[in-house]
């Protein structure tokens, strides 16, 4: 921090923004001192007047359009950057719902599996537990046991 003669010196500063207005002011001011301290006849004093204030309108004209300019860019790369943002969230999204699909096939087939791999064991079992009570009595009937479990839903 510099030091002034009164103490410390305290420099503020504004970033950003648009200097148009500080440049209007100035042109404003300007052109009343010209008019003030103009050692010029009076048309000489509007030709120069009416001159500055076709070449002010002029570098506001070109400000603007450079500003309309950049604020389209802005605009257009926006756009881009939600356009780019939409497909992706739509493939996260497709590649989620085919997943999901996937994971779904895949279920059906297990449980398919699991119900063939019950019902073969029930029927396993029953053949032993017949083929056990037929031995126990002599009996020797192949035809018996060979309804099926109940089906699993």
């Amino acid at each position: 921090m510099a030091q002034g003669e009164d103490g410390p010196l305290v420099v503020i500063e504004r970033d950003g923004g648009s200097n148009t207005g500080a440049f209007l002011l100035g042109a404003v001011v300007g052109a009343g001192l010209a008019l003030l301290f103009a050692p010029r006849s009076g048309k000489e004093t509007q030709e120069q007047l009416k001159a500055r204030a076709l070449e002010f309108r002029d570098v506001a004209q070109e400000r603007v359009r450079a500003a309309q300019e950049g604020l389209e860019e802005r605009l257009g790369r926006a756009g881009e950057q939600v356009r780019e943002q939409i497909e992706s969230v739509r493939g996260a999204v497709d590649a989620g719902r085919q997943a999901a699909l996937d994971a779904r096939a895949e279920l059906q087939d297990r449980i398919e599996t699991s119900k063939a791999a019950y019902r073969a064991a029930s029927d396993a079992a029953r053949q032993v537990a017949h083929d056990a009570g037929a031995q126990e009595n002599g009996e020797h009937d192949d035809d018996a046991g060979d309804e099926l479990a109940p089906p699993l839903d």
